[in-house]
């Protein structure tokens, strides 16, 4: 063997052992790297809220359309979720059409801002800052939306449309009342 093939052969040596190295080293990254990226997936939670189910939509749309039933009203109630999606509607006999999506947008509002659509109604006509909050999708500046609360947490709203706007909001919180025990 020459001097030349032997130089030859230490220096492909030396580079596959340079190579060797850093195919290691990256094959450390990367398994660094899965194991964090994993411990993360594993540390990952199952996120839990209350939330307004059919039967509690039920109880409040009754307990609300029986209220403005009694004071002589033919309304629509409408109940959405956390989400703001609809969970229960109900329509008195006489409702007019109309009624049905007022109920739901109110409902919509109320959840939406977590506070009353008749707070919201007012607090965008005196507040510029926020008065483009009024151009947002199905919400609505009438009074009638209640949200439905757990402590400071808005877990579901109603609406009620087919009274006098004071009227409407009378009859949402008699729907929620009945449901006042199970909102502690």
């Amino acid at each position: 063997m020459s001097v030349r093939s032997s130089a030859f052969i230490r220096a492909l040596y030396a580079r596959l052992r340079g190579l060797w190295t850093r195919v290691n080293a990256l094959s450390l990254a990367a398994a660094l790297f899965l194991t964090g990226a994993l411990t993360q997936a594993s540390e990952a939670q199952v996120i839990t809220h209350r939330d307004v189910g059919v039967r509690m939509g039920l109880a409040i749309a009754v307990g609300a359309l029986d209220q403005c039933e009694q004071e002589g009203n033919s309304v629509s109630v409408a109940v959405v979720d956390r989400a703001g999606r609809l969970r229960v509607f109900l329509q008195s006999d006489k409702a007019n059409p109309h009624n049905i999506e007022l109920a739901r947008r109110k409902a919509y509002t109320a959840r939406t801002f977590g506070r009353t659509s008749a707070e919201w109604a007012k607090r965008t006509a005196e507040t510029p800052e926020i008065a483009a909050q009024r151009e947002l999708a199905d919400v609505i500046a009438l009074r009638g939306g209640v949200p439905i609360k757990v402590g400071n947490e808005t877990i579901g709203a109603v609406g009620v449309s087919g009274s006098s706007s004071e009227g409407d909001e009378k009859c949402a919180m008699a729907g929620i009342a009945k449901v006042a025990d199970q909102l502690k």
